[in-house]
């Protein structure tokens, strides 16, 4: 029984690290902001089905992939560095110490100031005295939720930027038919095949794609 204990802990951390894994996907890669973008695009195109929500999750999650690659390399190269055991409660607190600084780095790239500021701020009124005397800016608890607030903000900047020139079209479409006296003709009709058409034309899938790849460089 003593020496299966090790290995039963072992299996727990592996089966909580996979129930885990989806969270951390969402609140600390660049899923969450591809994501709202794809989605938010599919509605200014006025097709609310097309594409499925699958495939739209397929999407951001390859390009989270390969946005997110670097950042599984230098954790993997960390565990090289420094090899852990997880069989012990001490070689499961080093694994995460290990793993948290390229975690850290990555999230401090995007995650804005102001929004780790007021985390910071806000730790005065919602925490107690002893659990924030030793808080800091670049603690993981203060750098998650400033990242998802940040990923939240870009995602609907780039949303509002998408839907302009949508609006305009259908704007465009139902003046064009109420000058004509064809009140009857819903302008959804005709905007919805024009506005796929103008943004099949100046291939917009793959600019949105590239454009959203290119956000999480330099």
């Amino acid at each position: 029984m003593t020496e299966f204990q090790p290995n039963l802990l072992a299996i727990i951390i592996v089966i909580s690290t996979i129930g885990l894994l989806p969270l951390a996907i969402v609140t600390m890669t660049g899923f969450l902001k591809i994501s709202v973008v794809l989605f938010l695009i599919r509605n200014a195109l006025g097709v609310q089905a097309s594409p499925p929500n699958l495939v739209l999750y397929g999407i951001a999650l390859i390009l989270t992939v390969y946005v997110t690659t670097p950042l599984v390399g230098n954790m993997y190269r960390e565990l090289e560095t420094h090899p852990v055991q997880i069989e012990t409660v001490e070689g499961i607190q080093s694994a995460a110490e290990t793993l948290a600084g390229p975690l850290r780095d990555y999230l401090s790239r995007f995650a804005e100031e102001r929004e780790r500021q007021f985390f910071m701020d806000a730790s005065s009124s919602v925490w107690s005295e002893e659990a924030r005397a030793t808080l800091k800016s670049d603690d993981l608890i203060v750098l998650i939720p400033a990242f998802v607030a940040s990923e939240l903000t870009r995602a609907f900047e780039i949303g509002f930027l998408l839907y302009i020139p949508f609006l305009v079209v259908d704007l465009i479409v139902a003046n064009v038919l109420m000058a004509m006296g064809m009140m009857m003709v819903s302008p959804t009709l005709i905007s919805i095949p024009l506005k796929i058409f103008l943004f099949v034309a100046v291939e917009g899938w793959s600019r949105l794609m590239h454009g959203l790849i290119l956000s999480y460089g330099g």
